[in-house]
């Protein structure tokens, strides 16, 4: 389809069914309000000038600021001036699934999966790319590549759809390595923390402990501490209670499911808990987040 493949229920933004991913121009100007979306959203200052409002606070911005924001984060933007965003939009199945391998590579994992996470950032991942480098022409050429499949059916173009967007996660993470903390010749992700992530994610419910986990992996819960810092920047049960907001944050915009039952869907039955876990996380109460972004106040 020529038009972008995303509905707009008030303040969430969602692909429509089928959609697997999308880039394109999105051009501001004045306040665009505050939204959030169930896709993953990755966003490159094209032009123009302008801010961006976030839990973290305002970010003015300008040319080669790029944006990275997990699925539920909330976020809007200000005073813009011919604001040019060169917008890439993509389903968490497609991340679940044709790009679960990402999650093993040191850059692009960093990219999507820890970096969002990491240092109390709660989803959102900021960096900048030098306008006039190698890095900023060879993202924007990838992205003109996804771009140019908007109106091809997925039916018959998915492999084109992930191969485009694999290449433009490469290019951005790549260049992302090269001016933050992620060293240059960072090693492999060791094969236990890949089997620790996949486990947490498939079973978010599960009561884990440090203990069980690692007994899992027949491993020392302090070594697999270790290991799961030096590669994601998070002990295993700080990545799980992100996993757990995350989640909670889609339940809470897609279904009716009481506000107590969200919580102990995601593995957190103690409703105090879970309202300061989330609190935390999105610098909202559940039951605001849920009123604030999705069309009526649901049952709590």
């Amino acid at each position: 389809m020529a038009e972008p493949p995303v509905e707009n229920t008030r303040t969430l933004l969602h692909f429509v069914d089928g959609s697997l991913a999308w880039a394109g121009h999105y051009l501001h100007e004045g306040t665009h309000p505050v939204h959030t979306h169930s896709f993953l959203e990755i966003a490159l200052v094209m032009g123009g000038a302008g801010a961006h409002h976030t839990l973290a606070g305002e970010q003015d911005l300008r040319v080669g600021d790029l944006m990275v924001l997990r699925p539920g984060v909330w976020h809007g933007y200000e005073r813009a001036r011919g604001l040019d965003l060169y917008n890439c939009c993509f389903s968490t199945d497609l991340l679940a699934r044709e790009l679960a391998w990402t999650r093993e590579d040191p850059w692009i994992g960093h990219l999507l999966w820890t970096g969002p996470y990491s240092d109390q950032r709660r989803g959102i991942l900021t960096s900048h790319l030098d306008p006039s480098g190698p890095d900023f022409g060879e993202c924007v050429r990838h992205l003109d590549g996804l771009h140019e499949l908007r109106a091809m059916p997925v039916e018959t173009h998915r492999g084109d759809i992930v191969g485009w967007l694999s290449l433009v996660l490469s290019a951005m993470a790549r260049s992302v390595a090269r001016t933050s903390s992620v060293p240059a010749g960072r090693p492999e992700t060791h094969p236990a923390v890949l089997e620790a992530m996949r486990m947490l994610e498939e079973r978010p419910a599960h009561p884990w402990t440090l203990t069980d986990l690692a007994a899992s992996l027949h491993l020392a819960p302090g070594y697999l501490v270790r290991l799961f810092k030096s590669a994601t920047g998070l002990p295993p049960m700080a990545y799980l209670s992100r996993q757990r907001v995350e989640l909670a944050a889609s339940r809470l915009l897609h279904s009716d499911e009481p506000i107590s039952r969200v919580g102990e869907s995601v593995g957190w039955p103690d409703q105090n808990y879970f309202a300061r876990r989330f609190r935390s996380h999105y610098g909202l109460s559940a039951s605001t987040y849920r009123a604030r972004f999705t069309k009526t106040v649901k049952r709590l």
